[in-house]
């Protein structure tokens, strides 16, 4: 998961970006899964704490672990009012170094497009957990357009200003995250689609919240010619749904997968 370290290495940013609407994804997210309380969570890919804190707010936890590849984010991760119960350590979701059966539940948060195997990354997490336990993750439907930077990712597509290669966006469609949880031997496989409204006051809120240089896109825009830059303001201005008091909304979706260890 280097790309994703390097990519996502200030809390701060990320939380300006994604913070918001990732929390309304995790909201409905721990909603599904229904979790009883007192149990040992592993929150793999935990990034900036923000799903880490709402595990704790919401499920009643008696541990939480976060792991990260990034030391970025684990140090915004530490300092969040929210997370003094969780212990946060870099490590990879494709080697997880924990014994076999050490938690009640692991969770993937937004994180398995950039894993490089992300059936590893699920078998290693079924080996974490107890068996009975439940092992889940939720990511943006990047192929199905469901990601909150869309408007974004289309104009720059639209006037062909060069980005990196997104990592791997079909992670994320619901055949193939069933599947990896199916080839990680996980049992009582169900799914869910997210809905999260993305709403900005106007589209200064919505440059500044989407132009931060953070992630494939945020550092991308950040890197363009003031020349570029303007153009994609402005095709950003004629194509974005504006509202007549320059409000801006639309949907974001995710895709969500759950299953038992046996």
């Amino acid at each position: 998961m280097n790309e994703a370290a390097n990519l996502f290495a200030d809390g701060a940013a990320y939380e300006r970006m994604m913070g918001r609407w990732s929390q309304r994804a995790g909201e409905q997210f721990i909603d599904w899964l229904a979790p009883p309380k007192g149990l040992r969570w592993i929150d793999v890919g935990c990034g900036n704490g923000a799903f880490t804190e709402m595990l704790i707010a919401r499920c009643a936890p008696a541990a939480v672990t976060g792991v990260d590849p990034s030391e970025g984010q684990l140090a915004y991760a530490r300092t969040r009012t929210g997370t003094t119960l969780a212990e946060f350590h870099t490590a990879d979701a494709q080697a997880l170094p924990f014994a076999d059966a050490s938690f009640d539940a692991a969770t993937m948060a937004l994180v398995i497009v950039f894993v490089p195997d992300p059936v590893k990354a699920a078998r290693e997490m079924a080996r974490v957990v107890k068996p009975g336990g439940t092992v889940a993750t939720y990511m943006w439907d990047f192929p199905g357009g469901g990601f909150p930077l869309r408007p974004l990712i289309q104009a720059v597509n639209a006037l062909g200003i060069k980005t990196p290669a997104a990592s791997n966006p079909d992670a994320s469609r619901m055949a193939a995250m069933r599947a990896v949880w199916a080839s990680a031997g996980l049992k009582a496989l169900d799914t869910r689609v997210i809905r999260v409204p993305i709403a900005f006051a106007d589209f200064d809120d919505f440059w500044a919240s989407n132009s931060v240089p953070i992630g494939t896109y945020g550092n991308a825009v950040a890197a363009l010619s003031e020349r570029d830059r303007e153009r994609l303001k402005d095709y950003l201005r004629q194509t974005l749904p504006i509202a007549a008091d320059g409000s801006i909304t639309y949907e974001a979706v995710a895709n969500a997968v759950k299953g038992r260890v046996p």
